[in-house]
Formats: C-alpha cells, structure tokens, sequence
C-alpha cells in the first residue's frame, strides 16, 4: 500500500511567509535529504517547500493574516480553490494566527481566529474590489496591520495588489496550463461535435497574463510545473516564485478500515467486493462529486454508484471504501486535491498524464499510475491496476 509519507511531508503552512523584514531559515528535513542539515534562507529556496520540515509546536509570533477567496466553502460543495482556503487557513487559525477572511459567505458556525469580512459578488461571482478594498484598508489601517495578504488566484484584483509589498497570490491554474485542457478536449471531441474557437483567445489570455502578474508582488505555485511557468514563461523573478503543493489534513484523511466499512455498510456493497473502475463480474465503481455527467453515469449499470458531492467526514470513508482511487481528469491546470487526500489515505492512484500530477505528485512508479487521456490507455492502465494487484 502506498504511504503519503514518501512526499516527505506535504505542508502548506503560510505562517512562515511574512515578509517582515527578517530572514526566514529552516531545515531540510532528513527524510528528504541524507547530506548535512544545512540553514536556507526559506524566501529563495528554489524547490518545492514540501520537501522541508517545519516544527509543529507553537509558532513564537503570531501574526494577523488577510485572506481574499471569492468563494468560502459551504459544506459539500467546494472546488479545490476553495477547499485549499479552507484547509491552509483553518490550520493558521489553530496555530493562533488571526485570519481575516473577505468573502461572499461565511460558515454558520463562529470558528476561533477566523474573521469573516462580508460582501455581495458580482454578477460575475468575483469579489467587488471597491468593497473588499475598502473593508481590507479599514481592518489594515488599525493599531495592528496585516503582516500577510494572501489572495486565492484573483481573489484581489491587480490593480489594488500592486501596491501591497507583503502579498502572496496562490495560482490554482494558469492560462498557459489550461492550453493543455484544449489539446485533450479537442483530440476527444466526436465528428459530429462542434469546435471550439478558443486556442487564439487562450493564447491572447496567456499574453495578459504575463502582463499583469509581476504586479503581485510574491507568487505561489502548486505545483513544480506551474512553478516553472511562472519564471520560465511569465518571467516572474525566482526569488518571487515558492512552490507549495496543497496541504491535507492529516487528522481527517488517513487510513482507517473502519472508515470504509461504513460506508460500504451503508452503500450495501459486499465487503469482500472490488471497488476498481470498469472491468467485469464483482467489480463496483464509486463515483464522487457534482460532475455534469451524474446522470449518465448512473444509466451505466447497477454497479455504478453515483454519490455526488460529498463533505470532508464522508471524503475520508469514500477513500477508505475503496482499492484505488482513478482520477480521469481533463484539466492540465492547477493540482488537484483528490489525488493527495487518497494517498494520505493509504490508497494508490490513477490519473491522467498531466505535468502538474507527474511532476509533483505522481513522481515515479512506486507512487501510483498514470496514463494518457484516451480510452485505450486507460484500458491498458486499468488492465496493470488488476494484474498488479492479483500478484501482490
């Protein structure tokens, strides 16, 4: 079985990234590195900082954090951005940082250090920037400043972060990716199915943003492969790019049979029964998630179970209740979270061959599958999944 453990570690704490005037330094974990512990300067560390180990005991300063997301999770339904806010600054928060969070929703239940600073969106669902602005410069104007401003993709537009010398932008997919999701769309698009015209605006998407992103003046990437664009192809200078894969909770995704069981229990599957994707006979597949093809899905057959979206208790019994998790996705941007939770979980993977899961996640053979987006190479991976686990 895998174990998560191989990353090192995968943390995503930004408690670290204050650009107070002082030097940063950690240690490399010697679970990463065999060589002699050496001190860095965090600010300019070239890699990924998962592969470092910050001491969980309580920070010796605690700071107060903005946050800008457009979007703050309610229950089941959460994207991976905002699942990601929702996992990095509920951690902050009990490390004892004080997060100020300007959004369009808060919880229903008051959350210790968290601040929720309200307002309507747009009719395009963004933030209305002269309102958030206008709450950031009020909270920002007190006796205690922010020492971080943190901004979820574009949470805070540009043209208010250009001035703002501490923010960190977290990218969870950038144009010159997405490029990659058109190349797979359009190979798998049917005869009769019309094209998209989208390639010359992508492009001219990818123009604008190397324009406006050096105005954000730190930039986190989460993944090596967007950490890469970002100084390669968008000419952000190194010193001003930090890869941070996207943190999981540990107390929450972690392997517990029981967990499974429950929710097979509940499902009515046999517990001896496979929960492995399309081959024959006993083989059951569980689906996950609001997906527009739901409902396609269940006219498959009877052992399709379709379960939609689901919260974070029942993610955990999902990755438990089943041999391998598949993640068939068709989108080359960003890093999703699913595959990290299922490998925190003890489950191998399967997904599709983009960069930012090769490069980051599924770095090698003993960490999982992966294969090309088209039906015969899923065919072939799925047909390896079964073999290999007929022999192990």
């Amino acid at each position: 079985m895998l174990k998560f453990h191989n990353f090192c570690f995968i943390i995503a704490i930004l408690a670290a990234f204050s650009f107070i005037p002082i030097l940063y330094k950690c240690q490399l974990s010697s679970n990463c590195y065999s060589f002699q512990k050496p001190v860095i300067d965090l600010l300019t560390f070239p890699s990924s900082w998962n592969l470092l180990y910050f001491p969980s005991d309580h920070p010796p300063q605690t700071l107060k954090i903005a946050l800008f997301v457009k979007k703050w999770p309610q229950s089941s339904h959460a994207g991976g951005l905002e699942r990601h806010a929702l996992t990095l600054h509920l951690a902050l928060a009990k490390r004892g940082h004080q997060v100020h969070i300007f959004t369009t929703s808060s919880p229903n239940t008051s959350i210790p250090n968290l601040v929720f600073h309200l307002s309507e969106p747009t009719v395009g669902g963004y933030l209305n920037q002269t309102v958030v602005w206008s709450q950031f410069r009020t909270q920002n104007s007190t006796a205690t400043p922010f020492d971080i401003v943190h901004t979820e993709s574009v949470g805070l537009m540009h043209a208010q972060a250009k001035d703002v010398t501490n923010l960190a932008v977290t990218w969870h997919g950038i144009a010159y990716e997405s490029i990659h999701s058109d190349i797979i769309q359009e190979l798998l698009r049917a005869p009769e199915e019309q094209q998209a015209a989208m390639v010359t605006k992508k492009v001219m998407r990818v123009v604008e943003e190397v324009r406006f992103f050096p105005r954000y003046s730190h930039h986190v990437a989460t993944s090596d492969h967007a950490g890469d664009i970002l100084k390669r192809i968008y000419m952000i200078p190194e010193e001003r790019v930090h890869i941070i894969l996207n943190g999981v909770d540990e107390a929450i995704f972690r392997p517990e049979l029981s967990l499974g069981n429950e929710l097979k229990h509940g499902l009515g599957i046999p517990q001896n029964g496979s929960l492995i994707l399309g081959m024959s006979g006993s083989v059951v597949l569980v689906i996950a998630g609001d997906d527009p093809w739901g409902a396609r899905y269940k006219d498959l057959g009877a052992n399709i179970l379709v379960l939609g979206p689901l919260g974070r208790a029942d993610l955990a019994r999902f990755y438990n209740a089943i041999d391998i998790f598949v993640h068939p996705t068709l989108r080359g941007q960003g890093l999703d979270q699913t595959p990290l939770e299922a490998i925190l979980s003890g489950k191998p993977v399967m997904t599709t061959r983009v960069a930012s899961l090769t490069g980051s996640v599924i770095v090698g053979p003993e960490l999982g599958y992966t294969f090309s987006p088209t039906v015969e190479s899923l065919k072939k991976t799925l047909y390896r999944v079964w073999k290999d686990g007929k022999e192990g």
